[in-house]
């Protein structure tokens, strides 16, 4: 049962003709007011298929669908929770006729096939691979999944903004004042996105930003859709408004004078997914479409300390931006006592990397062992590579306590899961001469038989695997000499022999590759005696990898079958290539309540949930300030608070990127109950030294706790 303030309850229990604009920081109550709106129009009478909650990512979501699971919640129809992007797929589904021809796409016989990220990636890079071998975007140091994903952007960026797509080479042209060449690879970039256009519009391939023109630009002021929709949806809850794209503050312009109710929730001091195309400044506009505008400034998260502490790194900030400060800033940090400031943070300076990670991990295990559930502990970074993930999860393990983590941007072909279940998918059909490198193999035999060593997996695999194109057929154990047999044992012999055996019955197996690779997982890898036995992390990644190649099976089999491609070979071979980053995302994973969470700092916050504890790491590193090298794209000039034809500088450069940092690390405390830990390496993961602005601001702080 939540327990609610006076002010909320009043919210809560609006007539439902209300129409609220409710701003607040992180951790004010915004979002428990709101889901508790949605539960009393469900108790009083309102039906759930009346109503539609809006959220710009599926993780933000979650909350919303937790509630609602929860017994006692009236039955009246399903709520829908979506997305902009999940509502535009739902209406070209059902309005694809209405809308087709006046959007230009062919009259053919049957419903638009919708790409994911993966199979717009394949899409592409059957376009432009040909043009790259001729000698397209070569002055651009780029792995060719990232100029795919580049130019996609672009695209994604042009339909959530809202111009055309036509014109993403002459912005990024405006604005750039370096080198001429540059000018040049956007000319080219153009011309890859009008050819991914052009074709998927003469072939019915709906992309992301395809489905977001043509329901922004043909469906949504349609009159048939519009009767639709309104009969369908009386009441609207929009939350994190200030993280959604400018065109759906356009079309939330215009539906919430026609909702019978409405709640838009704007989470002041944030705008995260700026990089993303969010659009904080678009958002704020709505608040004149609302009858009632409402804030909270009660946290009911951060302690005094913390408040405090965010107030004074804030202060930080505006001084390297050279921002005048509040004074009411100053007079509230002087009110407080400074040791009151100092008891928010805890700090440590170490000369190397890895002392880091171990005082890291100390201090978890401390408040592991005074009895903090360790669901309450985040760890994060700017990013958070395979060396440090692994570092930290190899210590976590030797001390016992839980840990999980969750990095959205990593490509799943980049999991040992994964690399395991493909190389010997690769073995069992040699006839698609795919043959696995001996590394592979050694680490695939690693990872599949439960407690074998790396020094036996590579022996093994010396002996028994050939990597050539017409011999990838593995060697019977029985074959193998008597002294290699007992140095590798008949205990890891007879798992071999059985892993083996299994795939040559089913070598060269007729069925869709993810039916094989499911009874792969299910019949051999998950069994006692394997590696994939009781690890349910194994088996998420799996059933991820499984789902992304059923969703390119259904999306490219119909071409593949025409040129007697098998899909298993083409998904192989486009995973092995690096053209499709094979990253799927089923959903933002629930975080488990029992394990330290190791995550990238923009992650975290986009799960918008509180903890006791977090612990920042490499402080000093410039990847919390510097935005990552895109040299096909530009977030902030594909956007509709650039003036057009104005240069980016690196003035634009340094102030955003401060801008950023302090929206970052304002955003991280408020979601901090108890204390922060800041741990800072003079040098860095690669050996060199580091000297972020963060340290800036940091030293500014440690004066101010001195008093």
């Amino acid at each position: 049962m939540v327990t609610l303030e006076d002010y909320q309850v009043e919210l809560v229990e609006l007539p439902f003709d209300s129409k609220v604009f409710l701003e607040g920081p992180a951790g004010s109550g915004k979002t428990t007011t709101a889901v508790e709106r949605l539960l009393f129009q469900m108790s009083n009478g309102v039906h759930g298929d009346s109503i539609l909650v809006l959220v710009p990512h599926r993780s933000l979501g979650g909350v919303y669908y937790d509630a609602l699971q929860q017994p006692g919640v009236l039955a009246g129809g399903a709520v829908t929770l979506v997305t902009l992007g999940g509502l535009a797929r739902r209406a070209i589904d059902l309005f694809w006729p209405v809308v087709a021809d006046q959007a230009g796409f062919n009259i053919i016989p049957g419903d638009p096939t919708f790409l994911t990220m993966e199979t717009a990636q394949y899409f592409m890079a059957h376009l432009v691979n040909p043009l790259l071998k001729r000698g397209l975007f070569d002055s651009v140091n780029l792995e060719p999944n990232r100029i795919y994903s580049q130019i996609i952007d672009n695209l994604n960026k042009s339909a959530i903004i809202g111009f055309p797509h036509t014109q993403i080479g002459d912005r990024l042209k405006a604005a750039w004042s370096g080198e001429p060449g540059q000018k040049n690879v956007y000319e080219d970039v153009q011309s890859c996105a009008n050819l991914f256009r052009e074709y998927c519009v003469k072939n019915n391939l709906m992309d992301y930003s395809l489905q977001i023109e043509v329901f922004v630009k043909h469906l949504w002021q349609l009159p048939q859709f519009d009767d639709y929709f309104f009969r369908s949806y009386r009441h609207i809850i929009v939350d994190n408004l200030e993280e959604d794209t400018p065109v759906s503050h356009d079309i939330l312009e215009d539906w919430v004078n026609k909702f019978q109710s409405g709640m838009l929730v704007y989470d002041n001091g944030s705008g995260f997914r700026r990089f993303l195309g969010s659009d904080p400044v678009s958002a704020y506009k709505l608040k004149t479409q609302c009858d009632l505008q409402v804030e909270f400034t009660k946290s009911f998260v951060c302690s005094e300390n913390i408040k405090t502490l965010s107030f004074c790194l804030s202060n930080a900030f505006k001084r390297l931006r050279n921002i005048k400060k509040e004074n009411h800033l100053q007079e509230y940090v002087n009110a407080k006592k400074t040791e009151k400031i100092r008891i928010a943070f805890d700090i440590k300076i170490h000369r190397y990397y890895p002392s880091m990670i171990d005082w890291c991990v100390e201090i978890a295990e401390r408040l592991f062992n005074e009895g903090i559930s360790p669901g309450e502990i985040v760890i994060m970074a700017p990013y958070l590579s395979d060396s440090i993930r692994f570092m930290l999860v190899e210590r976590f393990k030797n001390h016992n306590i839980p840990v999980r983590t969750h990095r959205p941007s990593r490509p799943l072909r980049e999991e040992p899961a994964v690399r395991c279940l493909l190389t010997l998918a690769a073995l069992a059909y040699p006839n698609w001469r795919i043959p696995p490198s001996k590394t592979d193999v050694t680490n695939a035999l690693l990872l599949s038989i439960s407690g074998m060593d790396l020094i036996r997996a590579h022996l093994l695999t010396q002996i028994v695997y050939r990597d050539k194109q017409d011999s990838t057929k593995l060697t019977e154990f029985a074959e193998i000499n008597s002294d290699m047999q007992e140095r590798i044992t008949y205990r890891y012999g007879a798992k071999y022999e059985y892993l083996r055996e299994w795939l040559n019955l089913n070598q060269n197996s007729i069925e869709d590759f993810d039916h094989f690779l499911n009874r792969l997982f299910g019949e051999v890898l998950s069994q006692p005696g394997f590696g994939f036995y009781e690890d349910f992390d194994a088996g998420r990644i799996t059933a991820n990898l499984i789902e992304s190649i059923q969703k390119f099976r259904w999306v490219t089999e119909s071409n593949l079958t025409k040129t007697n491609q098998p899909v298993g070979k083409e998904y192989l071979t486009m995973v092995q290539n690096g053209v499709i980053a094979a990253q799927y995302l089923k959903s933002w994973q629930e975080i488990s309540a029992e394990a330290v969470y190791l995550a990238p700092a923009y992650t975290f916050l986009m799960e918008n949930r509180p903890v006791d504890y977090q612990i920042w790491l490499d402080l000093g590193n410039r990847g919390w300030y510097e935005r990552l090298s895109q040299p096909l794209t530009h977030p902030y000039v594909l956007s509709r608070n650039w003036p057009s034809g104005s240069l980016w500088t690196d003035h634009d450069e340094v102030h955003t990127g401060l801008e950023n940092l302090n929206l970052l690390s304002l955003g991280l405390l408020r979601r901090c109950r108890s204390k922060v830990f800041w741990g800072i390496s003079e040098l860095g993961e690669q050996g060199y030294e580091h000297r972020g602005p963060f340290l800036q601001a940091i030293q500014q702080v440690l004066k101010s706790s001195a008093g």
